[in-house]
């Protein structure tokens, strides 16, 4: 497929997808949408992929959603469906990247507002610019923090300071995003594409079921009480226990190498 809205390409092991509307600070439309479900759809397939990086063209990671079709709408006095435009594109985007059988990144070279930033945070590293930020606008247009904005922020930061965020529609530094616990890592721009190829290049040859299992053990503990949340990291250990790169783990330690996994 020819995308208009995005790049995508598969090297060794590493999808990397980048938003593509640098004019538009790569703003979301229901044509970038559709073109990353099949992105998404085409990573999921191909099991040579071992790991997601997701960035932005230009000077942005992303603005959020494009409001102008939407100020259309409005100036001719029709009010749109924005619920809609969550069901449709925002939520089945933000479960995909949750749900992804490899790890995702997001490589977060500027602004990242409103569901941008959200979409960042559906990741499961986020590596920023020393010049990039997250901005929480919603209040600004009368909205809510869409996109699992108000799911992602109390888990990463806490009630007071998401609250924060949310309210006050305040800007937030990559430094005082990661001092904060909100992303991984922050570094200065001129060492950002060597240190997310070494995270995108470290996970490709990792234990790739491995990895996904923890996501998904660490999203499923706060509606687990500790007896069922030991249950439940049972459960992925037999599974994991059975599989090959466990295998190869075990004998790579033994004898002193590096491992060779295979991700299955």
């Amino acid at each position: 497929m020819i995308f208009d809205n995005i790049k995508f390409e598969v090297q060794d092991g590493i999808a990397r997808l980048t938003l593509n509307r640098p004019d538009k600070l790569n703003s979301f439309t229901d044509d970038m949408h559709a073109e990353l479900r099949v992105a998404l759809d085409s990573i999921q397939a191909d099991m040579s992929v071992r790991v997601l990086v997701l960035t932005g063209a230009g000077r942005a990671f992303s603005a959020g959603q494009d409001l102008g079709d939407r100020a259309m709408q409005i100036q001719a006095g029709k009010m749109p469906d924005i619920g809609n435009t969550v069901e449709r594109n925002y939520k089945p985007l933000v479960l995909r990247l949750q749900n992804l059988r490899v790890p995702t990144i997001a490589a977060v070279n500027g602004i990242a507002a409103g569901a941008g930033a959200s979409v960042a945070l559906a990741c499961d590293l986020v590596i920023a610019t020393k010049s990039a930020s997250f901005l929480q606008a919603f209040s600004k247009i009368g909205l809510i923090p869409d996109t699992g904005g108000t799911w992602f922020l109390p888990q990463r930061v806490g009630m007071a300071r998401a609250m924060g965020l949310a309210l006050l529609a305040e800007k937030m530094p990559a430094e005082k995003a990661a001092a904060w616990g909100l992303i991984w890592q922050c570094v200065e721009d001129a060492e950002f594409v060597a240190a997310v190829d070494a995270i995108a290049q470290q996970l490709s040859t990792a234990p790739t079921k491995a990895l996904v299992r923890t996501r998904q053990a660490m999203h499923a503990a706060p509606g687990h009480t500790l007896e069922q949340q030991l249950s439940f990291e049972g459960s992925f250990m037999r599974e994991l226990g059975w599989s090959p790169d466990y295998a190869e783990g075990v004998k790579a330690f033994m004898e002193k190498r590096a491992p060779n996994f295979t991700g299955e």
